[in-house]
């Protein structure tokens, strides 16, 4: 059985039904499930106080014996807040070199920054417990590609792109939300990372925030400092009437003009049911020929083998 504890950095559950959900499927493929009191906190906007929250990661560097996946239960905001009071020298000496997992999305981004930055740890950006696992329908390509991504040494991810052209460049695999990413340039929490291929994903912001937000990587240097610059789901980020036809595709297409960096399209990563889990921080080559892109990385190196998991062909049944 899969061990897996949960943990609430960000935003209170404000959708009781889906942490349900996501608590039941995971139960019915055979995990089992501690850390279900973060599921009953609420403090303002956030899942807890920041000293519970951080806490609640502390004692990961303290637990005697780990859970194979740590995994958030959902993003919003608040993590930043934790970044001051983690133990990164005990979460390294505990974790690094360990089988366990952790991971997340959106507003996670900024704990995966801090833990790689501060401590080399690598993480997973990947689904959360009740966005993922508890929407209304379980994705396939979400729950099988999570469980071969987080239970073999190495994985690849493939999709189709309209990038055109043909790329095939290798580097340390990194990102995440990319205003998150944004708000933590110039702390000592955002690692430098050269040659790399960064990912980026964002929901709810206009395409000329978008825009400014690709630009303050570009004009900080970190984008030309990458080997390619791969772009996720960008849900409900829409035009206004004054934007007069300026959209997405446009502020994707002017970074392209002026960044230093190929650009390419299409991952299935961000706030939208199809989702890869990908690891923040692992050796990773990204091809692209004929309209089809891949990833392929390693997760962890010292795993021997495929590592006992739910069968991911298997989508668990609920009541």
């Amino acid at each position: 059985m899969t061990s897996i504890r949960l943990i609430a950095p960000s935003g209170y559950p404000h959708d009781r039904a889906a942490m349900q959900r996501g608590v039941a499927r995971l139960h019915a493929a055979g995990c089992t499930l501690d850390g279900l009191e973060a599921l009953e906190r609420t403090e303002l906007r956030y899942a807890g106080s920041d000293a519970q929250r951080a806490a609640e990661l502390n004692a990961l560097a303290h637990a005697d014996t780990l859970p194979e996946i740590v995994l958030a239960i959902r993003g919003g905001y608040g993590a930043t807040r934790l970044l001051e009071q983690l133990d990164y020298g005990a979460l390294r000496e505990r974790l690094a070199g360990s089988a366990t997992v952790l991971v997340g999305h959106s507003d996670f981004t900024a704990l995966q920054l801090a833990l790689y930055a501060r401590c080399g740890l690598l993480t997973f950006g990947g689904p959360m417990l009740g966005p993922d696992f508890g929407a209304p329908e379980l994705n396939p390509l979400m729950w099988e590609h999570f469980w071969r991504t987080v239970a073999a040494p190495r994985s690849t991810a493939a999709w189709s792109t309209p990038t055109e052209g043909e790329l095939d460049v290798e580097g340390p695999l990194w990102g995440g939300n990319l205003a998150v990413l944004c708000s933590l340039l110039g702390t000592p929490y955002f690692p430098r990372i050269d040659g790399g291929i960064l990912f980026v994903e964002d929901v709810g912001e206009p395409p000329y925030r978008i825009e400014r937000l690709l630009y303050q990587l570009h004009l900080a240097g970190v984008l030309d400092r990458q080997r390619a610059l791969v772009l996720g789901h960008f849900t409900h980020c829409r035009p206004a009437a004054y934007d007069n036809g300026y959209d997405v595709p446009a502020a994707f297409e002017q970074i392209g003009r002026v960044a230093r960096v190929p650009v390419v399209r299409g991952l299935p990563f961000g706030h939208e049911p199809d989702k890869f889990t990908l690891p923040f921080g692992a050796a990773a080559r990204l091809r692209v020929a004929g309209g089809t892109a891949e990833l392929s990385f390693g997760a962890y190196p010292h795993l021997a083998g495929p590592q006992p998991r739910p069968d991911p062909g298997t989508l668990p049944q609920i009541p």
